[in-house]
């Protein structure tokens, strides 16, 4: 059974992270989307809150489940069995760190690939802050997140 991890901050999650996460989903047996804590990052949503939005952002896709973790990715990996890490990468500043953070995962767990997958030039754009900023002035976020989130996003930013 090959395992997948598709980790990120996700606050909140957006249609370019469902993209990437329903591709990979074609590609493994088993997805897991992995909420990390990052240490550079001040989250407006919590860990708790940002697994829900995505287990019903991810309904009905049936080898896809959600998790949360504060550590090493790579000692998640290893603890879980995963055979690869699947980042999507919007541009080339995405791709030099993605690259840097690979690097650093094949040295601490040698048994997983990292699998990049471009993004929908639709959804290139889309990022999270950007959410953040367009709902927090009131502006209206449905193109760019699951229609079933859209209500609580916008509730909790404006």
């Amino acid at each position: 059974m090959k395992k997948a991890v598709c980790p990120g901050s996700f606050d909140p999650i957006t249609n370019g992270h469902i993209d990437i996460i329903k591709r990979a989903a074609e590609l493994f047996d088993e997805v897991t989307v992995l909420v990390v804590t990052n240490p550079d990052k001040k989250c407006v949503f919590s860990p708790e809150e940002r697994c829900s939005l995505i287990e019903k952002a991810i309904e009905g896709i049936e080898n896809v489940k959600v998790d949360s973790f504060s550590g090493l990715l790579a000692d998640y990996v290893k603890q879980n069995g995963m055979s690869a890490i699947v980042k999507g990468i919007r541009s080339s500043s995405d791709f030099e760190y993605e690259f840097q953070m690979a690097l650093a995962n094949r040295s601490l767990a040698p048994n997983a690939e990292t699998v990049f997958i471009t993004a929908d030039p639709q959804n290139m754009y889309v990022s999270s802050s950007l959410i953040r900023q367009i709902a927090g002035f009131g502006g209206d976020v449905s193109d760019f997140v699951p229609k079933n989130i859209v209500l609580e996003i916008e509730k909790r930013l404006k």
